[in-house]
């Protein structure tokens, strides 16, 4: 039972993962970020799609980022990153689904 409940959070931990990084990619157009700012986050967002094996549902030991992944999160401008999770975190809301609580969150 013990081990059922650790796959289970593991599980949603994972589901909560994949679905901030496909939340970054979606909401990547409906980010405002001010002057030609836009073209460049939107191209950014796009850029982290390679960040998606790493966080793939179901794996109990996800490998770690490789270079590439590292690469693409490093030359994201803060600003636009911490725009879209706003967006993000609010589209729950928008959509009449309860708000998303991930177990385990990383900082």
């Amino acid at each position: 039972m013990a081990t059922m409940m650790k796959s289970s959070e593991s599980l949603v931990s994972s589901v909560c993962s994949i679905l901030i990084v496909i939340l970054l990619v979606v909401v990547q157009n409906q980010v405002g970020v001010v002057d030609g700012q836009a073209d460049t986050c939107s191209a950014g967002l796009a850029n982290l799609n390679v960040c998606t094996p790493f966080v793939v549902v179901g794996q109990t030991n996800p490998p770690p980022p490789n270079a590439e992944c590292c690469n693409a999160l490093q030359s994201m401008n803060r600003d636009c990153l911490c725009s879209t999770l706003r967006v993000a975190s609010r589209l729950p809301s928008q959509c009449n689904i309860p708000p998303l609580t991930c177990p385990g969150s990383v900082n």
